[in-house]
């Protein structure tokens, strides 16, 4: 079976995503590379090949143009302007749907009727204006979403309380931004709720760190990046495998015309269910505050 991945974009986010499909035993088993930057971009071809003999799965990997989507399961996006130091995601919105449009025409051009998977910020934006521009089904287009910072938040409770992060059941939801949030009211480890584990100040100092994380990590090292590259290659596992696992991606919501986070269920048709969890009335305005931000987002386009 030919598991075809294409990336546009090849920067810190497409390269580390790239790097981690290398690095782990993956469902792709081709990967076409696109960004404007040519010859940097030969060079990155040549890295990772260079790397295949002590990879544990076997990809080809080649440098590619538009039609190579015409066939590809994925068409991954990382393209547009990072966010710099002092810059809210959404303060990228104006350079980035310009970007955006042509990026996902020229896929469209292709005959490209795969699944779209976007990186980009302000990542809600523009997974919608993906949907938009390509007329696809909305199962078929969504976004990293949360599921970073849904990482983030089980590796500091897990590092405050002393137990793996992978056995830590709670998620980050909202908008992937600023006015996300943790419904505390259904995290829990072992069945047992956070309550008993973290008291209020805890829970709010943790909150703010997860929120803040990428503001601290660009002030110190410019970008974020390998955190997540791990989502792309997750969530892109979980597609090809048709795993039916849950994770938090960016996903249409009917009611609302946007795009936002939830938990979701992702398999091979990409998004096949969205979850909406039970939510306290103190959540419930807050996912009210995620919703308004993003379409006044959307409106002001």
């Amino acid at each position: 079976m030919k598991n075809k991945i294409v990336i546009v974009g090849c920067g810190n986010v497409g390269m580390s995503y790239a790097y981690a499909l290398l690095n782990q035993r993956t469902y792709v088993n081709e990967l076409i590379l696109i960004d404007i930057n040519t010859r940097k971009l030969e060079g990155e071809v040549m890295d990772l090949n260079h790397c295949l003999a002590y990879s544990p799965s076997k990809i080809n990997i080649k440098l590619g143009n538009y039609n190579d989507c015409s066939d590809a399961k994925i068409v991954v996006i990382a393209a547009g302007a990072n966010q710099a130091v002092g810059e809210t995601r959404m303060d990228l919105i104006n350079k980035n749907s310009v970007i955006f449009k042509s990026i996902v025409e020229s896929v469209m051009a292709s005959g490209f009727n795969g699944i779209f998977l976007v990186a980009t910020n302000p990542l809600d934006v523009m997974t919608y204006l993906t949907y938009k521009y390509s007329k696809l089904p909305h199962s078929r287009v969504l976004g990293t979403g949360t599921t970073l910072d849904t990482a983030r938040l089980r590796y500091m409770i897990g590092d405050k309380v002393g137990i793996s992060p992978k056995d830590i059941e709670a998620y980050v939801i909202g908008e992937h931004g600023d006015s996300e949030f943790i419904p505390w009211s259904n995290a829990s480890i072992a069945l047992k709720g956070i309550d008993a584990y973290l008291n209020r100040e805890e829970k709010d100092r943790i909150e703010h760190d997860v929120r803040n994380s990428a503001y601290e990590i660009i002030d110190r090292k410019g970008a974020t990046y390998y955190g997540i590259g791990m989502c792309l290659a997750r969530i892109t596992d979980a597609i090809l495998g048709d795993e039916n696992v849950i994770l938090s991606v960016s996903a249409y919501d009917k009611e609302n015309d946007i795009y936002i986070s939830t938990p979701a269920i992702v398999n091979n048709s990409g998004v096949k269910e969205k979850i909406y969890i039970p939510l306290n009335e103190e959540e419930k305005d807050k996912i009210k505050n995620s919703i308004r931000v993003i379409k006044e987002a959307i409106s002001n386009l």
